[in-house]
């Protein structure tokens, strides 16, 4: 009797579950044609061994079936699965990009500091409670005063908005500056709060109280900023990086 194929298995699970494609797309961030390659074993479409072992695991997890098994089966039929990458932990963050010299933002961080602690004074004499921050919630990029940009331009995204969040949270800025990215975060307390591709040119920040940890798909292409401190590239071109980071310096873990 022959075996079932990987997207065979995938498919009667889905069926099992009662889902449609649609709804395991909604659950997985996977596009719908997509999932109908990976069903019909056609994995040319997810962009890359990298990638299609992501999609096998995710559609996997939400039709309830063994991811760990179908990406070991598809890694035999692929030529074997790849180095494992070493996690880029960070107090190792110094050797990954030595400090240098840069321009000086202190114009735009202390403007920014202002305007919080401005806020933060009308809320409280008018009596408004200020809505604390929701766990790992995004945090909007704020924009520097024109006359801290005027004279040159920044050359990477402002960390004022790294700079300007609460003390005693780790704040994480992420940045695909050359090249887009694939990039998982996860919170404190375990929940995913962003999978997906980070396209080239796009940043996402994220805080939470106590610990955020990330998966790049291309260290190379992503910067960290990290507690208002920058880190510089999170790794090498296509490299897989695996990081935590934790409230006050990143240096010191």
């Amino acid at each position: 009797m022959v075996e079932p194929s990987i997207g065979q298995i995938l498919g009667r699970a889905r069926l099992a579950a009662e889902l449609t494609v649609e709804e395991v797309s909604a659950q997985t961030r996977v596009r719908v044609p997509i999932i109908h390659a990976v069903e019909d074993d056609d994995f040319s479409r997810c962009g890359g061994d990298f990638y299609a072992r992501g999609h096998i695991r995710a559609i996997a997890r939400a039709v309830d079936t063994d991811g760990d098994v179908l990406v070991a089966r598809y890694d035999d039929a692929h030529g074997g699965s790849p180095a494992a990458a070493r996690p880029v932990p960070i107090f190792e963050a110094e050797r990954i990009r030595s400090e240098r010299r840069r321009p000086n933002w202190t114009g735009a961080m202390v403007a920014a500091i202002v305007v919080v602690v401005a806020v933060i004074g009308f809320n409280l004499t008018s009596g408004k409670s200020r809505a604390p921050l929701a766990q790992a919630a995004v945090v909007p990029s704020a924009t520097a005063s024109p006359s801290a940009v005027a004279s040159k331009p920044p050359a990477v995204p402002t960390a004022s908005a790294v700079a300007a969040a609460p003390a005693g949270r780790v704040t994480l800025k992420i940045s695909a500056e050359s090249a887009d990215t694939w990039l998982l975060v996860k919170d404190s307390t375990g929940k995913t709060v962003y999978q997906d591709n980070l396209a080239k040119g796009g940043s996402q920040t994220f805080t939470d109280p106590k610990e955020l940890k990330i998966v790049l798909g291309n260290g190379g292409a992503a910067h960290v900023w990290v507690n208002g401190k920058d880190l510089g590239k999170a790794g090498t071109d296509g490299q897989v990086v695996n990081a935590t980071y934790t409230p006050g310096d990143p240096q010191a873990g």
